[in-house]
Formats: C-alpha cells, sequence, structure tokens
C-alpha cells in the first residue's frame, strides 16, 4: 500500500499524522474486497504469503489469522513505520523495494498479493517481475490497484458547486500523482501484465464504494496531506481547500474513490497445467 520511489518523491508521505487515517479509511473500503479474493484463492493453514507494500496492519493481519501459527506472512514496504504493530506470531515485517530487489527469503510463496502499490512505482515491470518469480509452482498473484482514469470524479452526481469544487480538486490531485510518476490508467492493464507474466487462469474484477463514510474520512486525510503542494502549485487556494474540507464535513457530500482493479493469476506448475 506504500512502496514508492524515494527520488520521485511519494505524494502521500507514511510519515505525516494523516497516513494513519489513510489507512485506517482504505482498509475499511478495501479490505472486505481483498479478503474475499485471498479466500476464494485457497488460502488455507500452513501457507506462506508476500504482502508486498504492506502499509497499514490490517492486511498483514488478516493474512496470518488465516495462515495461523504453522504459517508464514512476510510483510514489506520502504517504511514499516505503520506496519511493525502487526508484528509477531507468523507476521514478519521487512524494510524492502520491490521495484529494486528480489522477493525477500528466496520466495517460494503460495500467495503474492499488493494493494495500491505498483500504481506508485516507477519501476512496474521490475517489481511485477520480482513478485511471479516469488511464486511458488501454483502459488497465486493478487495485484489490486486504482484506476482514477476509469472514474475520475470524486463526485460522480455533479449537482452543485460543492461537487464541482471538490471534482476540480480531485482534478489536481490527479495531476499532483501524474507528476510524480503514477500511472492514472494502471489498473486497467492488469489482467493483460498477467497473462504477458506467464500466469494462468488470469481474472478480474473493479470495485469503487460512493457515500461510504470511509471515503469521506479518505478524503479529508488525502486533503490536509497534500494541501500545500496543492496551494505550491497553483491548483487551489487555502480558502478553496478549507471550503471543500468544510463542505466534507457536512456528511452530505456524497464521494466516491477511484475504481479498485483487482486481478489475480496462477503460477503453472512444472508440468505446464
Amino acid at each position: 500500500m506504500a512502496e514508492r520511489d524515494a527520488e520521485k518523491g511519494y505524494l502521500l508521505d507514511t510519515r505525516q499524522a494523516e497516513a494513519g487515517e489513510r489507512f485506517g479509511a482504505l482498509a475499511e473500503l478495501f479490505d472486505p474486497v481483498t479478503f474475499r479474493h485471498i479466500d476464494r484463492l485457497g488460502l488455507a493453514p500452513g501457507m506462506r504469503v508476500w504482502e508486498v507494500g504492506a502499509g497499514g496492519p490490517s492486511v498483514p493481519l488478516g493474512l496470518a489469522r488465516r495462515v495461523g501459527p504453522g504459517g508464514t506472512v512476510v510483510a514489506t514496504d520502504l517504511d514499516v513505520s505503520w506496519t511493525r504493530e502487526a508484528a509477531g506470531g507468523p507476521v514478519e515485517v521487512l524494510r524492502h523495494d520491490v521495484g529494486a530487489e528480489p522477493a525477500p527469503g528466496g520466495g517460494g510463496f503460495d500467495l503474492v498479493h499488493a494493494r495500491l502499490v505498483l500504481v506508485h512505482v516507477t519501476d512496474r515491470a521490475a517489481a511485477l517481475r520480482h513478485m511471479v518469480q516469488a511464486l511458488r509452482p501454483g502459488g497465486r498473484l493478487l495485484l489490486e490497484d486504482a484506476d482514477p482514469g476509469l472514474q475520475p470524479l470524486l463526485c460522480p452526481d455533479e449537482s452543485g458547486p460543492e461537487q464541482r469544487l471538490a471534482n476540480r480538486l480531485r482534478t489536481g490531485f490527479r495531476t499532483l500523482m501524474a507528476e510524480r510518476g503514477a500511472d492514472l490508467a494502471y489498473g486497467r492493464t492488469l489482467p493483460r501484465l498477467l497473462r504477458e507474466a506467464g500466469l494462468a487462469d488470469v481474472e478480474a474484477d473493479a470495485y469503487f464504494p460512493i457515500a461510504s463514510p470511509a471515503c469521506t474520512a479518505l478524503e479529508a486525510a488525502t486533503v490536509r496531506q497534500i494541501r500545500t503542494r496543492l496551494v505550491a502549485a497553483g491548483l487551489a487556494t487555502n480558502e478553496e481547500i478549507d471550503h471543500h474540507l468544510a463542505n466534507i464535513a457536512t456528511g452530505r457530500m456524497d464521494l466516491a474513490t477511484s475504481p479498485l482493479v483487482s486481478a489475480w493469476g496462477r503460477r503453472p506448475d512444472d508440468q505446464g497445467h
């Protein structure tokens, strides 16, 4: 959830206090989707899992409950400060750069999962290659990434000036992301990329909530986190941002997220089946 290229400068700095709020909101929004897929893929006690760009603790802890004391969850990120509370039992937390380093521990994972990671990684091809190489024969890869280009609006129902302001600020946010190397149309490419990487049984779906309280919490934390960058880039004024935050606080804004595309596939076994 938080892998990034240090030279580019990750827009949503995980060292800021708002990062914890964002991780909490993302967990509320997307953990049910993630674990619906993980359970469908057959994660079971005793299995070995690599959670890439773990960010907050919720996914590693959910994985740990599924693999049990006989399994292993290796949770990695460039900044593990928010992941450390998940350490212990089957969960090992390591600092790791998936775009530059091969899998920790030599691979052999039954499941590799990354959510909201690759869209921010500069060398996405290398990161994907490292994850595929980390799978044991028959192992599964589950990638989940946003695609703001599929649905770019914070308020799909642009019914008034509050919604128009929200959508303009969301456009500014996307501009800042693109300037830092994020691929705003990456999510839709995941099924093709998994097939091109040699995986079998590739499938995908997409999900985005509208009018969830967690969407409201996520937007408020995100805007507070990037407000100085929005203002410095001339994409918004402090007055506009204050007005937007006040609109959010009313609880009457129907806010959406970018679609989360989930794609999964299986590494063929040694016989190619």
